[in-house]
């Protein structure tokens, strides 16, 4: 579950690099096979209730499913590993524009 705030750009075929915790020199490629169309917490049991005056904004995580690029000689995945993932967008995220003229000074 990505954080709703990093899926601007993500996109179903785009290429995906995963690092996954228990292997630390191992990278597997993937690519991005769907992006859900709700919230992990619609799908849960008991979904979080906002108590009446909680003004609170939370940045929701939206479910994404990865399509593993196969290749004979991977390690074995198990459910529930943590994992880094970093999805090839081509798009970079810029910088504030009141940073960049904070920057416009120092040179």
């Amino acid at each position: 579950n990505l954080k709703e705030t990093d899926l601007t750009h993500v996109k179903v075929g785009q290429d995906t690099v995963i690092q996954v915790d228990s292997y630390p020199n191992h990278v597997w490629r993937a690519k991005v096979e769907s992006i859900s169309m709700a919230t992990g917490a619609e799908f849960s049991l008991l979904p979080p209730q906002n108590a009446t005056g909680n003004w609170v904004k939370v940045v929701q995580r939206i479910p994404i499913k990865f399509k593993l690029l196969d290749s004979p000689y991977e390690p074995p995945l198990r459910a529930g590993m943590s994992v880094v993932v970093e999805i090839d967008t081509k798009h970079e995220r810029e910088l504030p524009s009141f940073i960049k003229n904070a920057l416009a000074w120092v040179k």
